[in-house]
């Protein structure tokens, strides 16, 4: 389809305003769907973070309790 000007180009044969009403959604939904696909991702990255830590800390009060039993075991014996 050629167009003869720019005002024809917009007016799409007299249905511009469904062409660029559906063009407009469409490109509205897919950048909401891009920030929340982006935040979702960053709230999964900061997930993972806290659990590691916390997994962390966990495993150094094992070890630290381990430690501390050893001691007390060689001071009873």
């Amino acid at each position: 389809m050629q167009f003869n000007s720019f005002s024809d180009f917009i007016n799409m044969g007299g249905y511009g305003f469904y062409v660029w009403l559906s063009f407009g959604a469409a490109a509205l939904i897919l950048t909401l769907l891009l920030i929340s696909s982006k935040a979702g991702h960053q709230q999964i990255i900061t997930q993972i973070s806290k659990r590691k830590q916390r997994e962390d800390k966990l495993r150094q009060a094992k070890e630290l309790r381990k430690k501390q039993n050893e001691v007390l075991n060689e001071v009873t014996e």
